[in-house]
């Protein structure tokens, strides 16, 4: 009897449209070749799940004041050397610990968190859309109990990604990791792919944008100028995080992002937005 296997099967979700094998994972670990699919492995799988404030997303201009259910699960399609979650971003299955809740356990349980001040839920920690039909399902079902949803994101995935959560999604922050191909090539993303996710995302939803500020690779004035301008180009409202970095994962040879240098970044976003905030300063 001949060996008949079956072939790989291309994900689409993001950049990286991984060929996966049978029984295999891509790059991410949380999307798998079950039976010739390309599925999201970890649906319902959560590793971290605490009722946050909503500046902990960050999100400045959104329900400030309010509490917010949010979840994590496992896995990124993205490896930047600086994570600070990279614990269960780099994880999969069976490298971390996680329990199952399905998308209506969740709502319930967003549900009756409303007298402590819930508005609903955010999906984070890792990177949500890794199992962005999870974050879809779920989103649903928070929409249906008149709740609100936020997701936080690096942005980096397909069209077909956001069309089929952005219906549900009522804020985003998203993560512009920095404004050169160069920055984001050496860290494993796409910045026309993220640029083209955050002009969609601002069509439907509230957006803030995260930069964290990593010294001696984004932390150009010039590059920063690039930046902000390309923001206000599509709306000089958005607000920006411009957030310092400590040394973590395998950048813990690194200094912190210097004061001043922040402090001179934030003015140079304000010469093109309304609201610039500083994060862990």
């Amino acid at each position: 009897m001949s060996d008949i296997r079956m072939p790989a099967a291309e994900c689409g979700s993001c950049f990286r449209h991984c060929r996966i094998q049978p029984g295999k994972t891509g790059f991410c670990g949380a999307r798998g070749n079950v039976d010739g699919r390309v599925i999201c492995t970890s649906y319902g799988r959560i590793t971290s799940l605490a009722l946050d404030p909503i500046e902990k997303k960050p999100l400045a201009q959104f329900y400030p004041g309010s509490m917010i259910l949010s979840l994590g699960s496992y896995g990124c399609n993205m490896d930047c050397p600086f994570c600070q979650n990279f614990s269960i971003s780099r994880a999969d299955e069976s490298t971390v610990s996680w329990s199952y809740a399905s998308p209506e356990q969740i709502a319930d349980q967003a549900y009756l968190l409303k007298p402590e001040g819930n508005i609903g839920v955010a999906y984070t920690y890792n990177e949500a859309l890794t199992g962005w039909e999870f974050v879809r399902d779920t989103a649903k079902e928070v929409r249906g109990r008149g709740m609100m949803n936020v997701l936080v994101t690096n942005g980096c995935f397909s069209e077909q990604v956001l069309d089929a959560v952005l219906p549900y999604i009522d804020a985003f922050n998203i993560d512009l990791k920095g404004f050169s191909n160069d920055w984001y090539s050496r860290i494993g993303g796409s910045l026309e792919m993220v640029k083209r996710f955050i002009k969609k995302a601002c069509s439907d939803a509230h957006v803030e944008i995260t930069t964290l500020i990593i010294p001696g690779e984004n932390d150009s004035q010039e590059e920063m100028e690039q930046l902000s301008a390309w923001i206000a180009g599509i709306d000089s409202g958005i607000p920006l995080h411009i957030t310092r970095f400590f040394p973590m994962y395998r950048m813990k040879d690194r200094d912190m992002t210097d004061r001043d240098v922040m402090n001179g970044l934030r003015d140079i976003a304000r010469g093109h937005l309304r609201s610039v905030y500083l994060g862990n300063v």
